[in-house]
């Protein structure tokens, strides 16, 4: 259904900034770490290979830079690749890109409806972009507002509407045409847990009905709970890819134990290689992380040692084996 191989996207490189005079690292602080640069600018995907099954609901899990709305820009036809090949449904997305976008629908990250519309109105006037009739239109925004559960605001204009049902607005109008495949650019991003839940339990129904959705995210739970198979990518390479049950599989062994100080990990980090159990440490600036088979025993001793070498333990963050350790474990850094 949908193939990639090689792909490879580079974006020109933005012209440097001067940096404030008032800005200054804080000890432990972590940020989300710069995509690589080339010589012809900035590397957003890196030979990105991957296959999405017809009727599968297929996860891209990463971190904010990592390449996911590159990819799916470039599936969705929005974003022309520097390199590489790309298709949906049999369908070249630089040879034919016509015929992709007659293949799918797009759920944007942020609900970009047409406010001057109402809700049955967006649905209706985009049908017509796929010549879709005006009676048909209506037929099927309808039955798309009824199963979306907003056929009580069908003639609301979408500034009425809350979040939660904007976004539920944009996947009636990119469903209006049947397309073959789904894709949703981290759908439920700034959406409150209730309508996150009802947002899941909406894009499960079209997976029941053998939909291929394929959707972005940066929440451990929303892709190990909806996806088939979760592909987790950052620095636009391809770094694991398989089940959520076989990535966890696949994470380290023990607990991860992150410590936040209030000054350099270094010490830190030796005492914690001396103690049984313990694998995987990794100091950086106040930042100490490591993966401990009795946990507890050894967050004890490793505040024993904080105290005594007069470094204050400023963040204490425990996670047992999942997708969240399995990525810090192939990239060094938590996804939030």
């Amino acid at each position: 259904m949908i193939r990639t191989r090689e792909l490879r996207k580079v974006y020109p490189a933005p012209r440097p900034r001067r940096r404030s005079r008032a800005a200054s690292a804080t000890p432990g602080a972590e940020a989300d770490a710069p995509p690589p640069m080339s010589a012809s600018g900035v590397v957003a995907l890196d030979g990105l290979d991957l296959e999405v099954e017809d009727g599968e609901f297929f996860g891209l899990l990463g971190p904010n830079g990592a390449g996911k709305t590159t990819t799916i820009g470039i599936l969705t036809t929005r974003v022309r690749p520097t390199s590489g090949r790309a298709e949906v449904g049999g369908a070249d997305v630089a040879g034919d890109p016509v015929g992709v976008r007659r293949r799918i629908g797009v759920v944007p990250q942020r609900p970009n409806p047409d406010r001057s519309l109402t809700v049955r109105e967006n649905l209706v006037f985009h049908a017509a972009y796929f010549g879709i009739g005006s009676g048909a239109a209506a037929k099927a925004a309808d039955r798309l507002l009824e199963e979306l559960d907003l056929a009580s605001r069908a003639d609301a204009r979408v500034d009425r509407l809350s979040g939660g049902q904007q976004q539920r607005l944009m996947i009636g109008r990119a469903l209006i045409h049947e397309p073959e495949v789904l894709f949703l650019d981290e759908p439920t991003a700034g959406l409150d847990p209730q309508a996150r839940l009802d947002l899941w339990g909406i894009l499960g129904r079209l997976h029941a009905q053998g939909r291929t959705i394929v959707m972005t995210t940066h929440y451990m739970e929303e892709a190990d709970r909806l996806c088939e198979r979760v592909a987790i990518v950052d620095h636009g390479k391809l770094l694991a890819l398989d089940t959520p049950a076989g990535l966890r599989q696949r994470a380290p062994g023990g607990t991860l134990l992150e410590l936040t100080l209030d000054g350099e990990a270094a010490t830190l980090a030796e005492a914690a290689r001396g103690l049984p159990g313990v694998q995987g440490v990794d100091a950086e600036g106040g930042r100490l992380r490591l993966y401990a088979e009795r946990p507890a025993e050894c967050l004890s001793s490793l505040l024993r040692v904080a105290e005594t070498s007069g470094s204050a333990v400023q963040n204490i963050h425990l996670a047992p084996p999942s997708l969240e350790t399995l990525f810090v474990s192939l990239t060094g850094r938590k996804l939030e």
